[in-house]
């Protein structure tokens, strides 16, 4: 495995340097590389079986890359450098790096067994050493701002899918992250409940929250994103300001990609956008 060293001035929250992962043939990211600064919101589009859930599951080290390196803060994720090689960090040294990311998956994953107030304050409580008065008071906050304020003492099971998603990015979010990573948030959701859960994402961008996020929404990424990333057979193809990206595709296979993904609009629409 090789690395990158990190360069010590205006350090972006996140690099990725010449990632690769396979799996078995498939090459699933080849030679990828990304920056996310401060408050950035960077939306990853491209077709199914691109590398964009892969390339967020590296991130947050649910998958081992097999070469390249991931820096957050300037710090090299989950190896550390002894010569000129790299080793494999302790698993509780991973856990550690872990916690200053959060992650909102496709299925909800929340405790079933958990009210929806404890399925917001495990974390901060239990990982993070804060007081339960503390997180509870956070986690009530942050449930009136997604509008479900009165839900703090229900189940998972007592919630609709748009609802349980909204508590997942409450979760996600009480850590307080450096970054918190979205993959696909609203995929498994019914049509009517998609725009609930982009409109919290749409807030918590307002806010300046560092995030990549993995979508096939393609209005919202061109309404929130600071930047798209393009991504098909495992590479990123194109990258740049939404505004751009979707009026002027630089290659052929993302104007194809873009008159089939971009919310019902034609591709002609799109390029009209000035």
């Amino acid at each position: 495995m090789s690395g990158v060293s990190a360069s010590p001035a205006c350090e972006p929250t996140l690099r990725v340097r010449g990632v690769h992962k396979t799996f078995g043939d498939l090459r699933a990211l080849d030679d990828v590389d990304l920056e996310v600064r401060e408050g950035e919101v960077v939306v990853v589009i491209g077709p199914s079986g691109s590398g964009k859930s892969t390339l967020i599951r590296c991130v947050h080290q649910l998958e081992t890359i097999d070469a390249g390196a991931i820096y957050l803060d300037g710090e090299l994720l989950g190896h550390e450098r002894h010569g000129a090689t790299l080793r494999p960090l302790p698993q509780r040294r991973v856990a550690a790096q872990r916690r200053r990311m959060s992650m909102v998956f496709q299925q909800f994953n929340l405790f079933p067994h958990f009210t929806v107030l404890r399925n917001i304050t495990e974390a901060p409580v239990r990982v993070h050493g804060r007081s339960v008065a503390e997180a509870e008071r956070d986690a009530r906050a942050l449930l009136e701002r997604v509008g479900l304020g009165d839900r703090a003492d229900n189940y998972p099971r007592q919630l609709s899918g748009g609802q349980q998603q909204r508590v997942a990015i409450c979760r996600a979010v009480a850590t307080r992250p450096r970054i918190v990573l979205f993959d696909e948030p609203t995929s498994a959701l019914d049509p009517e409940l998609v725009e609930e859960v982009l409109g919290v994402m749409r807030g918590l961008a307002a806010d300046g929250m560092t995030m990549i996020v993995v979508t096939h929404e393609m209005a919202f990424a061109r309404e929130v994103a600071d930047r798209c990333v393009f991504m098909e057979s495992g590479r990123v193809v194109e990258s740049g300001p939404p505004r751009e990206l979707f009026a002027n595709p630089g290659t052929a296979r993302l104007r194809s990609f873009l008159a089939r993904h971009n919310a019902g609009a034609k591709v002609s629409d799109v390029e009209s956008i000035s």
